[in-house]
């Protein structure tokens, strides 16, 4: 969800890839992942990413067009992957699982009458990352000589650290929790169509006279991935009472309310689980050959699906020199 009620209040411009060419970008993996997944099964037809074994790999063609696209705009991209999940989002982990439910009994019932595009169009929904999602395309980056760094927990809060440390320039997510997280500036719509979006922590808090933990505690109050907001409080409400009481706790105590585990959650965004042991070099030079082999061959992805990617690739790197990045 990445709380989708700070669009309301965050700091946005749209910017030119020509801007943040030449930069390091700390992608928020499953966030990456998950959007182009779920775009190719939409998109691509499911015997181009099964093998004769049944595993489906949708993820490789995804991985190689979004590549594709962040090496042809001359970005250096860090993939941070999720680590274990908090039991404060039990409840948020349980919602996902019975929507992508529902899709299925759905997506059943779209392939019984023959309704192909209602069919694809619920079988993105249904996607998960499963462990051949995870192993491949860790292996698939390793191939292409992609940085990849383990986060002990959200994936989110350990690129935002890395952004506020300076080992990066920028976060990559489409996720608005990474204003709560910390991190200075974050690339939104690396997956979409045109040109990307900057979302600017500093613009953000100066915008509304806010300090970030006063920005966290209106994120709590209007809900996220650990917890549901306070009734009739929505983030013009938010930012009014949390300005005029100072913290989440006055507000709470004006209103009556009560967040389970507010301050677990509030330092959750603060003091993330996060670890300094990670180092990667920007110098990156793919093995295209190898890692197409290991698509094409190794997990029979269909050729045709991602031989143009690959070769976009290779040119984008060939031409930009990757080694001059850093």
């Amino acid at each position: 969800m990445g709380n989708a009620a700070l669009r309301d209040i965050a700091a946005l411009q749209t910017v030119s890839w020509e801007e943040v060419a030449g930069s390091v970008v700390a992608i928020d993996a499953h966030n990456w992942l998950y959007r182009y997944l779920t775009t190719t099964v939409k998109f691509t037809a499911d015997e181009a990413y099964t093998t004769s074994e049944g595993d489906k790999v949708a993820n490789l063609v995804g991985t190689v067009t979004g590549l594709a696209k962040l090496f042809e705009h001359d970005l250096t991209p860090v993939f941070v992957f999720d680590g274990g999940v908090t039991e404060l989002k039990d409840d948020e982990v349980e919602r996902r699982r019975e929507k992508r439910e529902a899709a299925e009994e759905r997506l059943a019932e779209a392939r019984d009458r023959g309704d192909g595009v209602e069919a694809a169009r619920l079988s993105a929904r249904t996607q998960r990352l499963t462990s051949v999602i995870h192993e491949t395309t860790r292996e698939l980056l390793s191939q292409l000589d992609v940085p990849v760094v383990e986060a002990p927990a959200e994936g989110e809060a350990q690129a935002s650290y890395m952004a506020r440390r300076g080992d990066v320039d920028y976060v990559g997510s489409e996720d608005y929790d990474t204003l709560l997280f910390g991190a200075p500036e974050t690339l939104r719509q690396l997956t979409s169509s045109g040109d990307p979006e900057l979302m600017s922590l500093a613009a953000t808090l100066d915008g509304h006279d806010l300090t970030w933990e006063q920005l966290v505690d209106v994120g709590i109050l209007c809900g996220t991935d650990f917890n549901d907001g306070v009734d009739g409080i929505g983030p013009k409400t938010a930012l009014k009472t949390v300005r005029k009481h100072g913290d989440l706790w006055g507000v709470l105590d004006a209103r009556g309310a009560h967040v389970p585990n507010g301050d677990r959650i509030r330092s959750l965004f603060l003091n993330p689980p996060v670890t300094e042991d990670y180092a990667f070099d920007t110098d990156i030079r793919p093995d295209v050959d190898a890692a197409q082999a290991y698509v094409t061959e190794e997990w029979e992805v269909d050729p045709d699906a991602v031989a143009r990617w690959f070769d976009r690739i290779e040119e984008a790197t060939t031409q930009t020199g990757l080694d001059d990045w850093t």
